[in-house]
């Protein structure tokens, strides 16, 4: 794990059973990590057309988990990451984002309009760019920045070194970068995006993927540097899943 005390993470809950409790899962799967490093976790809370990324099929933190993360000052992160979204259908879910309003929460997003609505509506929320969005020039990071709080890169800009160490000083605390990733790293396609954002409009959309077509390497899970990337000026983190059979992802 990196050395650098003001490195942060923000932690996915897939594979979590909606019933097991959330500092068990935290401590079972990624008990190396220090809690005062932890940000937030994100997951999907109660039923909503707006998440994307992975489809929704069931809630994986309950009530009791999201108040014993708030008791551990570890923020929730939402991930409203649906690629169609519109004003009708945000206004269906004020209720929703009323109800997780709170300093320390954030919400990732791929809709620029969802983000302005959000950010109009409740500013107590960090908001965050989805890596749907595909922000992988300087230029985009840019534009990003200027509607976002913080940004998350793709994956495979990672390995790119020099691209990465270019960014400005102070733009860099303001972007998170994969601590691991599965197979978007490789994927020339990333088709299931739109395919689970339609599939989470609950409407009867069937998943796709581009393997099938456009074949690749299996890779599984793949570990970045972090140590070099901190060293870098980099300093929040995406971990998606612990290595099998070990605490961490490190």
């Amino acid at each position: 794990m990196p050395d650098e005390k003001r490195v942060t993470f923000t932690i996915s809950v897939r594979g979590k059973a909606g019933e097991a409790p959330v500092m068990d899962f935290l401590k079972r799967n990624f008990g190396g990590i220090p809690l005062g490093r932890i940000d937030s976790l994100f997951g999907f809370v109660e039923r909503c057309t707006l998440y994307g990324g992975r489809p929704f099929y069931g809630r994986q933190l309950s009530d009791e988990d999201v108040e014993a993360l708030y008791s551990h000052s570890i923020g929730l992160r939402l991930p409203l990451t649906n690629m169609y979204v519109s004003e009708e259908e945000y206004r269906e879910y004020q209720w929703f984002l009323e109800k997780y309003h709170r300093q320390g929460n954030s919400v990732i997003t791929t809709e620029d309009s969802l983000a302005q609505w959000i950010r109009r509506d409740y500013p107590h929320y960090q908001i965050e760019a989805s890596v749907i969005k595909n922000i992988d020039t300087y230029a985009k990071i840019d534009a990003a920045l200027d509607i976002y709080d913080t940004v998350i890169l793709p994956m495979r800009l990672n390995p790119q070194f020099a691209f990465l160490d270019n960014i400005q000083t102070e733009k860099k605390k303001r972007i998170t970068l994969f601590a691991n990733a599965g197979c978007a790293f490789n994927c020339p396609a990333r088709m299931c995006y739109e395919a689970i954002s339609r599939m989470n409009k609950f409407t009867g959309a069937q998943f796709s993927c581009s393997k099938a077509t456009m074949p690749r390497p299996q890779l599984g899970m793949v570990s970045f540097d972090l140590q070099k990337l901190s060293t870098a000026g980099f300093r929040r983190f995406k971990l998606l899943q612990a290595i099998p059979g070990g605490t961490t992802g490190f």
